[in-house]
């Protein structure tokens, strides 16, 4: 019989710099960002919940003695900047909902939206993005930024098909490049609406557009994003 057991191989890595040895660490901080050693981002997304936690109390305390305007400045000086800052990277972070909710729970604290209402709505009335919307955006404004690194359709062949505007989606095989920004970005790019993407090299009028479509839409997951932009727009 063939021994089916998979065996598991430890391999020490060793690395010297300058005559130095480097010890391993399962986890580092570079650039702000927490990095763990299966790039998962969840210690970076447990940091930006214990920020949003303080800025909960903290808002809670101040709404009774600032107008809502006040509150809104401060919500897009510091709480929309914490989430915007490598949300391309750990966007997809397996517990991201966790900030989400807490996103939410501010928008309440901001809008006097009651518990059981839907902040759906509130959104919208304050022209502000969902987290979900935020990292839609933000791939889609990373992808049009960097049309260096991508190819689009039109660059294959010089047909002007339904999707020739689309950049090319190679395929890869492994699962983190696969949920990277580049693959990622090149998908939620390729199902925006026809009437934004046609604005690609009007950069300005190009992301008033993305930021008005993801206002209004007000995407509570990735899916809907996906199950939103339908064949009648493109």
């Amino acid at each position: 019989m063939w021994n089916l057991e998979r065996k598991i191989i430890e391999v020490k890595t060793k690395v010297t710099y300058d005559h130095i040895n480097i010890s391993n660490s399962t986890k580092t901080k570079f650039l702000g960002l927490n990095i763990d050693e299966t790039l998962s981002w969840n210690q970076h997304v447990d940091q930006i919940a214990t920020k949003l936690c303080s800025a909960c109390y903290a808002l809670r305390n101040l709404k009774h003695t600032v107008p809502q305007s006040t509150l809104r400045t401060i919500y897009y000086a510091y709480i929309y900047s914490i989430l915007s800052y490598g949300i391309i990277l750990w966007g997809r972070s397996s517990n991201v909902s966790k900030s989400f909710i807490l996103q939410k729970r501010i928008i309440r604290i901001i809008t006097n939206t009651g518990v059981r209402e839907s902040c759906r709505e509130a959104f919208k009335n304050m022209e502000n993005m969902t987290l979900y919307a935020q990292y839609i955006f933000s791939l889609i404004l990373f992808a049009v930024k960097n049309k260096h690194l991508f190819t689009s359709n039109n660059e294959i062949h010089k047909y002007k098909t339904r999707n020739y505007l689309n950049f090319y989606l190679s395929t890869v095989n492994l699962t983190k490049f696969y949920k990277g920004p580049y693959v990622s970005g090149t998908k939620a790019f390729n199902h925006l609406p026809r009437h934004i993407k046609i604005l690609v090299n009007d950069m300005k009028c190009f992301k008033l557009s993305l930021k008005r479509f993801v206002c209004h839409a007000s995407f509570y997951s990735i899916e809907e994003y996906y199950e939103h932009a339908d064949d009648k727009d493109m």
